[in-house]
């Protein structure tokens, strides 16, 4: 049963796998998106500033063809003659035939000021200045400097009024007002010829145009001279809501760059506009050295962006049709991964099927599941196996602690015994029960006999302590192996006689150097060839020693590599020394031979045991001999069948041995006048064993 705020695999797969995959599309759709605003945002922006170029180019190209026409209407020879009707006849085709839409078109006599023909019913706001035109005319005018050009703010051309068929220009931008000289037929200034023309018409913005509508603003007074609203025409910009940003504008523009802007506050209803900008001279005569700079002005969702909501339109729709598809493929998915696993799941909540032979489901699509579930069956089986093994090992550790209960019972007997063999025998020597010295000396070598024992006891329960600890060590050294079997057969004569075995050896000619601890491997060859007399009643004991060679392994060879004083042969072989100790002997049950290196077993651990002992010596003789790189293994065929033990050790070459026997013994010389004050009562004792 789920337990409180767990989930199901396929409902934690499904909403993993919508979690990871519809934000990773989300994000992929916002950059899709953002990438077309920021394309079309760039577009635009080039654009409207090559926009500003071509309408500040075609104000110049306008103003400079109204130039030309007016010198050149001044020069006629209709003008020239004193016939008003023909001056009214004149300038109304003068009006048509100008290339940009004339709103009026005015002849006035400079004497009197009086109009003397016109295309529109008033006069025009701005008189012309005499003082600038020459009162004769030495030659032709052709220069178009001689034009003095004005532009006509709202409030300067509210006293206009246009023609009947010029009304609907009336809301026209950037009005400009020309005016050149003209001259009667003896050379004198007469009149003046003016133009009022409408360089800018308003156009109806057209969604998605990138064109923009045109701003211009002067340098002088930066003052706007055209706008599509006419009430922020002849207003500064400083007076309006974003002058920070207009003031950039133009002094980039004044400065010579053709680039945007981004305006946040220059409508009414504070849309946000993108306009370029760009630079020119100003037209009018009396801005000299001043220049106009021109505004493409846009609106930035409406005509800017206007693509971008069929972009998000057609986004909105795939986002939807992919997450709808993502989540039937999720949903798909995790059926096919999760129906597997739900098997799986049952079959093992199943608790009957455990100990059935039914196998577990298989043959599925997906390979991996396949072989977990090959693996899923493979481990309860190891799980039933391991299960009979735990068994076994309880069993195993029941008895292990029965045998530790058998090895303290037995020690303390072992404790106990030579102990009051010892206390008894001083006890008579201390009260005088001997008849003779001799008597005495007998019960001190029996004290003596019993503390021996009891030092062997409790060196190997230390030595298996320290082995248990990891802190009993060895010093390797080379060492005659030889002459060790020889120190050992020499302890062990007299009891092999006393129990009249019969002693088998081979006859050791030749010294065998192997790299050992002495002591230590002095201490394993008596415990092995100890036990062999001590569980043999008849019979014989066998020593033998022979040589094999070793093909080295990939470690052996690598450590024979690093050192040359381990004898190692150059072609890669070693050899190692292979001492066997047979005896006929009570033998040992195969089922339990595999259990005697181990610490505390024995074959008999009761305390009226025959044989004595506390069984740790085949422990501790095991683990010196690996710490010693040798290796000691027992055989028995069966109880009453005999025992025999094999330890090998690597060989090395019998120089070694020399040299370290020469090093050894210039170091004893020279630390033995240190050690004469001291007394090693372990080594008296020792010495003492040895001699006994």
């Amino acid at each position: 049963m789920a337990k409180p705020g767990q989930s199901s695999f396929r409902r934690f797969l499904l909403s993993r796998l919508l979690l990871l995959s519809v934000p990773v599309l989300l994000a992929g759709v916002y950059v899709t998106y953002r990438k077309a605003r920021s394309i079309l945002l760039e577009t635009a922006r080039q654009n409207l500033t090559e926009s500003a170029v071509r309408q500040g180019e075609s104000i110049q190209k306008s103003i400079i063809a109204l130039q030309a026409n007016l010198v050149t209407a001044s020069e006629s020879g209709v003008l020239k003659s004193a016939s008003p009707q023909a001056y009214q006849g004149f300038v109304k085709q003068l009006a048509q035939q100008l290339p940009t839409q004339i709103q009026c078109v005015q002849l006035r006599d400079l004497t009197t000021e009086e109009v003397v023909a016109s295309t529109c019913r008033n006069e025009l706001p701005i008189k012309p200045v005499v003082a600038l035109w020459p009162q004769s005319q030495t030659q032709l005018l052709s220069d178009p400097s001689k034009v003095y050009v004005t532009a006509l703010l709202p409030e300067k051309s509210s006293t206009a009024v246009s023609s009947p068929t010029n009304r609907s220009n009336t809301t026209s931008q950037l009005k400009l007002l020309l005016s050149a000289p003209v001259y009667n037929s003896v050379g004198q200034l007469r009149y003046a010829l003016m133009i009022q023309s409408a360089l800018i018409q308003p156009e109806r913005a057209k969604p998605g145009l990138l064109t923009g509508y045109p701003v211009i603003i002067n340098q002088k007074e930066r003052r706007i001279l055209a706008h599509p609203h006419p009430e922020r025409v002849g207003k500064k910009i400083d007076q309006e809501a974003d002058a920070k940003r207009l003031e950039a504008a133009v002094d980039n523009a004044l400065a010579g760059e053709q680039r945007f802007q981004h305006l946040f506050s220059f409508e009414k209803n504070g849309v946000e506009l993108l306009a370029g900008y760009t630079a020119i001279p100003s037209p009018i005569t009396a801005e000299v050295n001043q220049k106009w700079v021109i505004l493409a002005v846009t609106p930035l969702q409406e005509n800017a962006l206007y693509r971008l909501k069929e972009i998000q339109q057609v986004l909105l729709v795939l986002t939807c049709g992919l997450i709808a598809a993502s989540f039937l493929a999720t949903l798909y998915i995790a059926r096919d991964l999760a129906r597997p696993l739900e098997k799986l799941t049952e079959y093992a909540l199943n608790e009957s099927r455990m100990n059935s032979t039914d196998r577990i489901p298989q043959n599925f699509k997906i390979k991996e599941l396949n072989q977990l579930s090959e693996a899923l069956q493979g481990m309860i089986q190891r799980l039933k196996a391991w299960a009979e093994e735990v068994e076994t090992a309880w069993k195993e550790a029941q008895a292990a602690n029965q045998l530790k209960n058998e090895f303290l019972a037995n020690t303390s007997h072992e404790l106990r015994t030579p102990l009051n063999g010892i206390i008894g025998c001083l006890r008579l020597v201390r009260d005088g029960f001997c008849d003779d010295r001799e008597e005495e000396l007998d019960f001190l070598k029996r004290a003596d006999d019993a503390a021996i024992h009891l030092l062997g006891i409790i060196n190997d329960v230390l030595d298996i302590a320290r082995i248990e600890a990891g802190k009993l060590t060895v010093e390797i050294e080379p060492v005659d192996l030889r002459q060790l079997l020889d120190e050992v057969i020499n302890l062990q004569v007299v009891p092999i006689q006393q129990k009249g075995l019969q002693f088998n050896t081979t006859e050791l000619h030749e010294v065998i150097a192997v790299r050992a601890d002495p002591a230590k491997l002095k201490q394993v060859l008596l415990n092995i060839v100890g036990n062999a007399v001590k569980f043999t009643d008849s019979g014989s004991i066998t020593i033998s020693t022979r040589i094999e060679e070793v093909k080295d392994t990939g470690q052996e060879h690598q450590e024979s590599a690093n050192s040359d004083t381990h004898g190692s042969k150059p072609d890669g072989n070693s050899s190692q020394v292979v001492v066997t100790v047979q005896d006929t002997g009570i033998g040992i049950d195969p089922d339990q031979q595999h259990k005697l290196f181990r610490p505390f077993v024995m074959v008999d651990g009761s305390t009226t045991r025959k044989c004595g002992g506390t069984g740790l010596g085949l422990a501790i003789s095991r683990n010196l001999m690996e710490m010693m790189g040798g290796s000691i293994t027992l055989f028995s065929e069966g109880n009453g069948k005999g025992t025999t033990v094999e330890m090998s050790l690597p060989r090395i070459e019998a120089s070694l041995l020399n040299s370290e026997d020469s090093q050894k013994s210039d170091d004893k010389t020279q630390t033995a006048v240190d050690d004469t004050d001291g007394v090693d009562f372990n080594g008296a004792i020792t010495k003492k064993n040895a001699e006994v």
